[in-house]
């Protein structure tokens, strides 16, 4: 099953940057793209990565990690129903709370285990 997630993950990620690049381009089919690919990777993040401990530490960075995936689905939904780029300043918190977890839950899943 892991495995499984990993491969979607990376799909979804490719499809996200994909997506997210030809937006800028303004072609007709790539909200769809990006759209698909922030599921796709959304999905892993909330489903793939559970954590069942006692550290309100991680609970809360899984909590802003859960958050930062809403987004990046939020920013496609953007896409979709603004004809500018407001959908880019959506990414950007997401990019930036999913690089921030994404840093922060391996540390203090170190910490938790020593």
């Amino acid at each position: 099953m892991k495995n499984l997630y990993n491969i979607i993950f990376m799909a979804g990620a490719g499809l996200l940057l994909l997506g997210a690049v030809l937006q800028i381009t303004r072609w007709d089919f790539a909200p769809f793209i990006y759209t698909v690919g922030a599921v796709m990777f959304g999905y892993v993040q909330v489903m793939g990565n559970r954590y069942d401990g006692k550290s309100f530490i991680v609970k809360r960075l899984r909590r802003q990690q859960i958050f930062g995936a809403i987004a990046l689905v939020f920013a496609g939904v953007l896409m979709f129903t603004m004809n500018r780029n407001e959908w880019i300043v959506c990414l950007s918190i997401a990019a930036i709370l999913e690089l921030y977890t994404a840093f922060r839950i391996p540390q203090e899943l170190d910490k938790e285990n020593k």
